[in-house]
């Protein structure tokens, strides 16, 4: 008797059955793969804005022009990432991934010798460029390795992401002050260890594929009805502007507090980057457990739980010694981006299907408009003084109200089987 069931079952045979059986298993090698390939390529670009000052000195740059380099960082990296997610959701192209950072590979590596600013735009959009091809991919394997724990592996996804952004702060203690430009050069080991990273991931990807793996699209002979199209557009506005303000405060917060804790506190700048770090840091924590609290409490009661439990923590922050405002940022930066995974989660779930152009939106698009908000904020504050700005600013999560006016997981759970 023939006690190995798979003994006479052909090579190939078995491998496109091992990489179906894989569809319903959550994939844990490849979710941290990709976010370890997240954190490199979001600290590289954290180097960028963390490069301002020392590019700044080293070729006499106005304000406007170090402005324009923010600028093409967040088009290239933000507003690009809906595209490309959309191209891909109608034909995956795993190659993406390793060609993504090359780009970025090449790009930093510029940077580094870089002796004029066309040089310096060129390679800032060179980064942008690959960290736009990323996003929306990742983001793809994440949610084809994930099996049934879809708000898991975001997390793991995207809490790569944000440890990377929360070593920008570090960057200019460790890196720029004591290397100067030349410093960027040893970032291309990270790039360098990505494009190995992703050509892995790439080759799974293409496998998986190849085994008729489909992301879930709705029927295109089905009849949506209008009702029901009308709110999801509606469900997904809201979920795009509460990811807005959620950035527009995260950025008063990375932007512009360092500041605020020089001017209130006299710190240097070296301590009050620490403050940033330990708010960011603690982001990616939070960001770490928010999915598996969604999965266990609700999606939409996270999302709301993370901005009104923010509020208290931010209008307070602007009048409390220097000791508790390390405690207040800690903690808002856990409970805000605590959602970060989620809202992702929930974006898929409105689009069954369109993953790389839901999560483009959500984590592109959204954030763009977030730098905007910024921008505002920075011209509020040469009109009115830092501390005032900040007292305004502590009502923004109060917006997250709007999240009541999202559907709930039970009826979300229903459009997204249907």
């Amino acid at each position: 008797m023939n006690t190995n069931a798979t003994q006479d079952i052909p090579a190939p045979a078995l491998e496109v059955r091992e990489q179906r059986s894989q569809q319903q298993a959550t994939i844990y090698r490849i979710l941290l793969a990709v976010s370890f390939v997240h954190l490199f390529n979001d600290s590289i670009q954290a180097l960028i804005p963390a490069m301002f000052p020392t590019l700044r000195d080293n070729l006499l740059l106005s304000f406007t022009q170090i402005g324009w380099l923010a600028f093409a960082l967040n088009m290239t990296s933000s507003l690009i990432q809906p595209v490309i997610g959309f191209a891909a959701d109608r034909k995956p192209r795993p190659i993406l991934l390793p060609l993504g950072m090359c780009c970025t590979f090449a790009g930093v590596f510029l940077l580094a010798f870089a002796d004029s600013y066309a040089l310096v735009i060129f390679s800032v959009i060179l980064v942008g460029f690959g960290s736009a091809a990323f996003h929306p991919e990742g983001m793809r394997v994440a949610h084809m390795a994930a099996g049934q724990r879809k708000g898991l592996s975001q997390s793991i996804f995207q809490v790569g992401g944000n440890a990377g952004q929360s070593l920008g702060p570090l960057l200019i203690n460790w890196v720029f002050i004591p290397f100067g430009q030349i410093g960027a050069l040893g970032f291309t080991v990270f790039a360098a260890a990505g494009i190995a990273v992703q050509t892995y991931v790439a080759k799974w990807y293409s496998g998986m594929l190849s085994a008729g793996y489909t992301f879930r699209k709705r029927s295109p002979g089905g009849v949506i009805d209008p009702a029901r199209r009308k709110a999801v557009v509606t469900a997904a506005v809201i979920l795009i502007f509460i990811v807005f303000v959620r950035s527009w405060y995260g950025a008063s917060i990375g932007g512009y507090y360092s500041f605020y804790l020089m001017d209130h506190y006299g710190m240097k700048l070296e301590q009050a980057q620490i403050y940033i770090f330990m708010y960011l840091a603690a982001g990616a924590v939070g960001t770490f457990f928010g999915g598996p609290l969604a999965d266990r409490f609700g999606r939409r009661n996270l999302i709301l739980v993370s901005m009104l439990g923010t509020v208290p923590l931010a209008l307070a922050l602007p009048f409390v010694s220097q000791f508790w405002a390390a405690v207040l940022l800690i903690i808002s930066g856990f409970v805000l981006l605590s959602s970060f995974s989620v809202t992702v989660v929930y974006a898929q779930m409105l689009f069954p299907g369109n993953i790389g152009t839901v999560s483009g939106l959500i984590t592109g698009l959204a954030f763009g408009l977030g730098g905007i908000g910024s921008l505002i904020i920075g011209k509020l504050i040469d009109h009115y003084d830092i501390a005032t700005v900040f007292v305004a600013c502590g009502f923004l999560p109060l917006l997250g109200l709007l999240a009541l006016l999202l559907p709930g997981d039970k009826q979300l759970e229903q459009w997204a089987a249907e």
